[in-house]
């Protein structure tokens, strides 16, 4: 059964577009601007990861040094947030703390993905601050990083580990529904690739074992509209993708209201 902040996640129509690391077209990667343009076309959710600044602050950024968005040697945890916000990332933009973003875009939904076990305190901290428990789904491929965020925010949304999925994905595999809702027991989406352990992970019975266990099927990262396409007729509820732009025109092809 959901919390009532996992239910106000998931409270708008599906299919859902997660705008992975925000809309990075004409703007650095989980910055503010990149969240910004990916929400001006009416997108509710937004995919983001944190890492841990030297001063104990929750940091969007996916990798956990400075080289591949910044060109620049060192890692997010060598420095603090301060100096995170006055590096150049392009575009005006700076690395952004959990909190900003929070507070940036109070109507968006952040899926947030928890990069290191250092980070899991801040992040939970920077959702207390900013009173955004009724929109963040909290996740990890870690379980202890997953469990140790749940621990602390009990009731907000989350998605799969990486072995809380595995056990899902074998169950499912032999068609064992009970099986499948004991791994993802508390678990609210599962967030897979089109392909993990070998398996093709949304085939058509497998989709139906993670619906009949009660979880959203949300798969990344798809930049074709014609795979995104593929996958909606198939039933999944969530495509997370690095164009939003074309997965909302899709959506809103296929539902001209949205």
């Amino acid at each position: 059964m959901r919390s009532e902040s996992a239910e106000a996640y998931f409270s708008s129509a599906r299919p859902r577009v997660l705008a992975h690391r925000g809309l990075a077209v004409e703007a650095p990667e989980n910055t503010l601007l990149a969240f910004a343009h990916a929400l001006a076309l009416g997108v509710d959710h937004v995919e983001t990861d944190v890492h841990a600044s030297r001063d104990g602050v929750a940091i969007v950024s996916h990798d956990p040094d400075l080289d591949r968005v910044a060109g620049l040697a060192g890692r997010v945890s060598e420095l603090t947030a301060a100096q995170l916000q006055g590096i150049d990332l392009g575009e005006g933009q700076g690395f952004a703390t959990l909190a900003e973003a929070l507070e940036a875009f109070p109507d968006a939904r952040f899926n947030i993905d928890l990069k290191s076990m250092d980070t899991v305190a801040p992040a939970v901290d920077a959702v207390r601050q900013t009173r955004a428990q009724d929109r963040v789904l909290l996740t990890s491929f870690s379980e202890r990083r997953r469990a140790a965020a749940l621990k602390l925010l009990p009731d907000v949304a989350t998605s799969a580990s990486g072995p809380r999925l595995a056990a899902a994905l074998l169950a499912a595999r032999l068609g064992v529904v009970p099986l499948v809702r004991r791994a993802l027991d508390g678990i609210h989406a599962v967030q897979i690739p089109l392909r993990a352990a070998g398996l093709e992970t949304t085939a058509s019975p497998l989709l139906r074992a993670f619906h009949a266990a009660g979880v959203e099927v949300h798969v990344w990262t798809i930049n074709d509209p014609a795979v995104m396409a593929a996958l909606l007729d198939r039933g999944v509820d969530g495509i997370v993708t690095d164009r939003a732009d074309l997965a909302m025109t899709l959506v809103r092809e296929r539902d001209p209201d949205r």
